[in-house]
């Protein structure tokens, strides 16, 4: 038997047994003295069979830059080019749907593409100076997801933009209290809440990365990707990708310029295009020919596309019609569509309710899991550092027994090591950051005192740390859920009638900008730990993609906020839908349910309950048979928006679908470069669609549909006109 085979506790009396026996027999000592030759010899090959089997095996011979050489300024003018376009894409997102994809790769790959096309062109002059490493395009890529991951964090289609006496009108409660967005202090709010999360988070990198091993499956994904492109083979496969992805960008900017000609009134184009009837198109039932989702759809599971479009036919194609037959006796018969106190309210409050219930279900699902990972990895810790302790006493050669560090990780673990950002300049800028922060919130939310500041930044760092921990098990961030939680306590705190109000929302965006960058950061440790990023540069990109995101998302927000009149209202093409949503939950926190109409209350308590059954049941199915589950989250978005994007989303699903069974292959490969480029190029058209807007230029064609009967009445009017 092999003595790797062997338990420990067998394979110590096994070798006490020997130690007696050499005691008398010089001739076994020998033996045993040539095992010990063997066995090194043997882990000698092992090591250097893994070395050339390895990442870091291949790029051996590569010199490591230093932290400072890898922040270059090629770097950061890519970085500010790519943060615009990614901050126009997240917040078209964010004022459409809400629901937004992952775009981590689609930084890395447009960030190795542009810095590649760069240092081409100048080593063809001879004036290339520092060759692209990977290293840098990590930098890129780190900076680029920071900036507009304050696009979202930022609160522009949630907290912030709830405060606006646009949103309070719909709800019906703009006597408690409006903020209106002004680029000023939407910046200065920004800078000053924006930077707290990622000082809360260094003190505790090694821990994550190298003492917990947490996975973070999208910061190991990305790390891959990034070390692929920079392999001759990965190269090769990078630039097809980029020219796929250029391909579909082009014809999706030009799809999105060539339906604009068609918008010229309200509900004119192919927005409006009523592909299965007039009749379903009155429920929101449609294809919308969004280049956007049909992109995000073949990045988003299958199963979030297909939750999308259950919840969007069990609401809009079977409750909200059997609860308008209701109208004049569960709500009054006068109230507007848009109502709050009629079928609105129950399209918001139910779908707030499902979103709470799956939010409870998953903030203790992963908090059990935090606590439990936390207590299993502190006792393995300290169970093999006393194993080892106790191989080092017994037997001094290393022991097969004794487990074995890769190379990949040994050299990972020494550069990770090696740049230390120190703990005392971590804790003191937390602790500078949070005074400045406390004495100037006040002064633009005076509803918000600074005694629920500072309560906020003492528990901060312990939910940052939960959320980071949570996500590198799970990979999935709970800051909205924490924002929300926010919302509720703060609000009710300061009460109905102290502006509890603008006080939850703004103690929401506090809340949610720590504990996002703070999971955002670890991430990108994760990244830069596979790509042997040095930390310090992680950290100074990550602060610069901050600093650009708090000054570019909100230019962003401000150019349509300027440019569509319509921001925010329900069938607009901005309608803003989760800042009804917040500003619903802030309202329920300070007034409670007494407003809500007739039988509202106990549809929310069955759907809140509805939500976390299904979660139940899914996790006790297995990944076997619960991925087949519907997420609550997902089905709750359609029943306020309506399922047009899911029809859309679900398309892009399609085509990945058979796509995948004709050439899985070429599938694997390029289908996110497809899905990006159809992003990408929908997304910037919303920058000269803007700029057109702002200038007054209208589109010159109306393109609508009506029933035959309507279009007989409208041909007779014309006829008899003329």
């Amino acid at each position: 038997m092999n003595r790797g085979d062997l338990t420990p506790d067998r394979d110590r009396q096994s070798e006490e047994h020997e130690l007696q026996e050499t005691r008398f027999s010089p001739e076994l000592d020998r033996v045993k003295s040539n095992k010990n030759v063997r066995r090194e010899y043997q882990r000698e090959e092992e090591d250097r069979e893994e070395v050339e089997e390895s990442v870091e095996g291949i790029f051996e011979s590569r010199e490591v830059p230093s932290w400072k050489k890898q922040l270059t300024i090629r770097a950061f003018v890519v970085s500010f080019a790519l943060s615009i376009l990614f901050s126009f894409i997240v917040m078209k997102l964010n004022l459409t749907t809400g629901i937004i994809p992952s775009l981590n790769v689609s930084a890395g790959l447009l960030g190795f593409f542009f810095v590649k096309t760069w240092t081409k062109m100048l080593h063809k002059s001879g004036l290339l100076k520092q060759p692209f490493t990977r290293q840098e395009n990590t930098v890129i890529q780190t900076c680029v997801v920071a900036s507009s991951g304050i696009a979202f964090s930022g609160g522009f289609g949630t907290y912030l933009f709830a405060m606006s006496q646009r949103i309070a009108d719909q709800s019906g409660d703009a006597f408690r209290g409006v903020k209106d967005p002004s680029l000023g202090w939407i910046i200065a709010f920004l800078f000053v809440v924006s930077f707290l999360g990622l000082f809360s988070v260094v003190p505790l990198r090694k821990i994550m990365i190298i003492d917990f091993k947490l996975p973070y499956p999208s910061g190991t994904a990305t790390a891959h990707l990034i070390n692929s492109f920079h392999t001759p083979q990965g190269a090769k496969l990078a630039k097809k990708q980029v020219r796929v992805l250029g391909k579909f960008f082009s014809f999706s900017f030009f799809w999105g310029f060539f339906q604009w000609f068609f918008t010229a009134g309200e509900n004119c184009g192919f927005n409006s295009f009523p592909t299965f009837g007039l009749r379903a198109y009155q429920y929101k039932f449609y294809f919308d020919f969004s280049a956007t989702y049909v992109g995000v759809g073949m990045i988003c599971p299958y199963i979030i596309n297909i939750s999308l479009l259950l919840g969007g036919i069990l609401s809009w194609g079977l409750m909200w019609p059997l609860i308008e037959t209701r109208k004049g006796d569960w709500f009054p018969s006068s109230a507007d569509s848009s109502s709050m106190s009629g079928l609105q309210a129950y399209k918001v409050f139910i779908a707030v309710a499902m979103i709470l219930g799956d939010g409870l279900y998953n903030f203790c699902k992963v908090l059990t899991r935090t606590l439990s990972g936390l207590v299993s990895q502190i006792r393995g810790k300290a169970g093999s550092r006393t194993s080892l302790e106790r191989e080092e006493e017994e037997d001094p050669p290393a022991s097969p027994l004794t487990p074995k560090i890769s190379y990949d990780d040994q050299r990972r673990t020494r550069f990770f090591l090696k740049d230390q950002i120190p703990s005392w300049f971590a804790v003191g800028g937390y602790v500078v950051i949070s005074a400045v922060s406390t004495a100037i919130l006040p002064h633009m939310f005076s509803q918000l005192r600074w005694y629920y500041i500072l309560v906020i930044y003492v528990f901060a760092p312990i939910l940052a740390f939960c959320n980071a921990y949570g996500a590198g098990l799970t990979d999935w961030s709970l800051a909205s859920t924490y924002g929300k939680l926010a919302i509720f306590t703060i609000g009710a705190w300061a009460g109905s009638d102290h502006g509890g109000l603008l006080a939850g929302l703004a103690a929401c965006g506090v809340m949610m900008n720590i504990v996002s960058t703070a999971s955002d950061l670890t991430q990108d440790f994760k990244t830069g730990y596979l790509t042997l990023s040095s930390p310090r540069a992680m950290f100074v990109s990550q602060v610069i993609g901050t600093a650009i995101g708090c000054v570019v998302s909100p230019c962003v927000f401000w150019l349509f906020y300027k440019a569509f009149d319509d921001l925010g209202l329900p069938n607009s093409e901005y309608p803003a839908p989760f800042a009804t949503v917040y500003r619903s939950m802030a309202k329920l926190g300070v007034e409670g349910v007494s407003s809500l109409p007739r039988d509202c209350l106990v549809l929310c308590y069955a759907f809140f309950g509805v939500a976390i059954i299904i979660n139940v049941v899914k996790d006790g199915l297995g990944n076997r048979w619960g991925r087949f589950v519907p997420l609550p989250m997902a089905m709750a978005i359609p029943f306020f928006l309506g399922p047009y994007f899911a029809i859309d989303m679900c398309v892009g699903s399609f085509i990945l679908f058979v796509w995948e069974r004709l050439d899985a292959p070429k599938a694997e490969a390029f289908a996110t470069a497809v899905a990006s480029g159809l992003i990408c190029g929908d997304g910037i058209w919303t920058l000269p669609s803007s700029v057109l807007a702002i200038a007054g230029v209208k589109p010159p064609i109306c393109m609508k549909f009506l029933s035959s009967a309507t279009n007989h009445r409208v041909d007779k009017f014309l006829n008899g006109s003329s």
